[in-house]
């Protein structure tokens, strides 16, 4: 696996310290990492982003960003008000193909959701993952509501004949109510791909030195960490 899009079942679900965490991960196997933001949106020229937020808790990477729109709106639009050319799924397909050339692993980040539109003709992460033939990890929430927008974004991996990873839970609570109990047992029924891990409620909070120390633990084998999927699921859906 050279390449991985990341995408989530949604915003604000945990995906850039979901893509923070595989990287750590993998640098700490002896990888080198890339990692490329499509398109960012609501942040300002001279503001940190999201491939910075990625660097900074996970360490020596290579980060890239194609386009950066100040409105924190879907890329597509946020292109459109600012007057600025959007990213194709074509710009983004090249840029982690060359980036592959050079990393052991590129990590693509989309914005969003796996359909939010990039460009005016309605190109998407799911697009740029097709020209790449690359598998896609699906970040989903814990808590109520999750198993819908899981499935749905499996269904739509599917109908491309795009390979899912397998999924993974953005924020787990100290505390998970009944729902989110039992979601860790259902959440790999209704994606069809296996749990992949569970990132600690709060983990983006971390001393960086603590997040890299804490990711592999967080994360299954295939993510270069050590996480037990049966494990977990044991303990944490009774």
């Amino acid at each position: 696996m050279t390449v991985l899009v990341i995408t989530g079942t949604g915003t604000e679900v945990g995906k850039t310290v979901a893509t923070a965490a595989v990287a750590a991960a993998a640098l700490a196997t002896g990888r080198t990492v890339a990692v490329l933001k499509a398109a960012q949106t609501g942040v300002l020229p001279h503001e940190p982003g999201d491939a910075a937020e990625v660097a900074r808790l996970a360490g020596g990477l290579t980060t890239a960003e194609l386009a950066r729109y100040p409105d924190p709106l879907a890329p597509a639009t946020a292109a459109r008000l600012a007057g600025r050319a959007p990213v194709r799924p074509g710009e983004v397909a090249e840029a982690a193909a060359k980036l592959a050339t050079e990393h052991d692993l590129v990590l693509v980040e989309g914005a969003g959701g796996l359909l939010v539109r990039l460009d005016v003709d309605g190109g998407t992460l799911a697009d740029a993952a097709g020209l790449l033939a690359a598998p896609v990890l699906v970040v989903a929430t814990a808590g109520l509501g999750t198993l819908n927008t899981t499935e749905l974004t499996a269904r739509e991996l599917r109908s491309r004949g795009l390979e899912s990873a397998g999924v993974l839970i953005g924020s787990w609570p100290g505390s998970p109510d009944l729902a989110t109990r039992c979601n860790v047992r259902d959440l790999p029924e209704v994606s069809g791909a296996p749990l992949l891990g569970a990132l600690p409620a709060g983990a983006g909070s971390l001393p960086p030195a603590d997040f890299r120390a804490g990711a592999p633990t967080w994360l299954a084998p295939r993510l270069h960490g050590t996480w037990d999927a049966a494990a977990f699921t044991a303990r944490e859906s009774r």
